[in-house]
């Protein structure tokens, strides 16, 4: 297996000037780590987990009303919202990101609900309408073979 890929490390090298191919192969291995995302001052840190806080009933009041209004958030509004809150804006747009997958769940719930009555009803239509159509061809075969019977 080994020999396999030496064999077709040499026939992709063999696509590249003289030395280009071996620069390129070191280089790839020389390739540094990526680096990690530097944590703002409010994460966690390793001195513990921060908690979540829990918004108050005029925080949450105010939140409700505002997407009662108007369901997306613009950047000036977000602002707003987070200053009259006492809350960092990226909390707002992450409630407000949140209330509207709760809205979406709730609306397609609703939606489906609204759906499978419609359909039970259209299926409880068709089981009359196919009874109705069973009943007259049951009437109609019926006089058919009476008439047939009064003509002999």
């Amino acid at each position: 297996m080994n020999q396999i890929d030496d064999d077709q490390m040499v026939l992709i090298s063999q696509y590249y000037p003289a030395g280009i191919y071996d620069q390129l192969l070191s280089e790839q291995v020389e390739a540094k780590p990526r680096r990690r995302r530097k944590k703002n001052k409010g994460e966690a840190g390793s001195s513990g987990m921060m908690r979540k806080r829990k918004l108050s009933e005029q925080q949450m009041s105010l939140l409700e009303q505002s997407f009662e209004d108007e369901h997306k958030l613009e950047s000036e509004r977000k602002d707003k919202l987070a200053s009259e809150l006492g809350l960092d804006p990226r909390q707002v747009a992450v409630w407000f990101q949140n209330r509207r997958a709760r809205w979406k769940s709730k609306k397609m719930e609703e939606e489906y609900s609204k759906l499978k009555n419609q359909h039970e009803t259209t299926i409880i239509e068709n089981c009359r309408l196919e009874n109705e159509v069973r009943r007259r061809i049951l009437s109609c075969s019926l006089s058919h073979t009476h008439t047939r019977r009064n003509v002999r």
